[in-house]
C-alpha cells in the first residue's frame, strides 16, 4: 500500500509457521489437499459472489465480480489437476458443491456473508484482503507437501494469483481511504 515500510508500526506476523494449516490437517495425500482447497476457493467464490450483489460502490462491484470469476479458474485449475493425479473424476467436489463451504481463511461462508451484510466497501475491502493474504500463505506452505512438481507448479500459480488479488485489492482500497 502507499508509503510501504515507511508507514509500517511495528505489527508483525505471529504464530507457529503452521498456523492456517489446520484446515489441511487431516489431508494425506496430494488429492486430498487439492479437495480442501478446492473448498476454500468455491467458498470465497460465494463469497464474491454475495458482496458483489450488495455494494453499492461501482468500482467495489467491478472488482468482487472479477474475483468471483478468478475463484472459479482456480476452481476449474484444481479439478483438472486432481484428475490427471488421481485418475478419475470428481465426485467429491460436486457434492461439495451445494454446500455452504468454507472460503479461504478458513471462514465459513455464511458468517462473512452475514458479517459483510451491513459493512460499506471500504471494511469488506479489507477483510477480502485478510483472506487473500490467508490464501497465498497457505499457498505458499502447500507447494512443498506436493509430491510432484506439476501439484506444487499449481500451487506455485495459485499463490501468484492470490499475491495479483492482494494487489487489485490494495489498489482499490488506496483509492477509498
Amino acid at each position: 500500500m502507499t508509503g510501504g515500510i515507511d508507514v509500517w508500526n511495528g505489527l508483525r506476523a505471529s504464530g507457529a509457521p503452521d498456523a492456517g494449516m489446520a484446515v489441511f490437517s487431516d489431508a494425506d495425500t496430494a488429492e486430498d489437499l487439492l479437495a480442501l482447497a478446492w473448498v476454500l476457493e468455491e467458498g470465497s467464490r460465494k463469497f464474491y459472489a454475495g458482496v458483489s450483489r450488495s455494494l453499492k460502490d461501482d468500482g467495489a462491484v467491478k472488482l468482487f465480480q472479477q474475483l468471483t470469476a478468478a475463484e472459479e479458474k482456480h476452481k476449474e485449475s484444481l479439478v483438472r489437476l486432481y484428475g490427471e493425479i488421481s485418475g478419475s473424476p470428481l465426485p467429491v467436489f460436486s457434492e461439495l458443491e451445494g454446500s455452504e463451504g468454507l472460503m479461504e481463511g478458513g471462514i465459513p461462508v455464511g458468517a462473512g456473508l452475514s458479517w459483510a451484510k451491513n459493512k460499506g466497501a471500504r471494511e469488506i475491502l479489507q477483510f477480502s484482503m485478510a483472506m487473500e493474504t490467508n490464501a497465498y500463505d497457505l499457498y505458499l506452505k502447500m507447494i512443498p507437501r506436493m509430491t510432484d512438481e506439476k501439484s506444487a507448479r499449481v500451487f506455485k500459480t495459485l499463490a501468484e494469483e492470490e499475491k495479483g488479488h492482494l494487489d487489485k485489492l490494495g489498489k482499490l482500497l488506496e483509492q477509498r481511504v
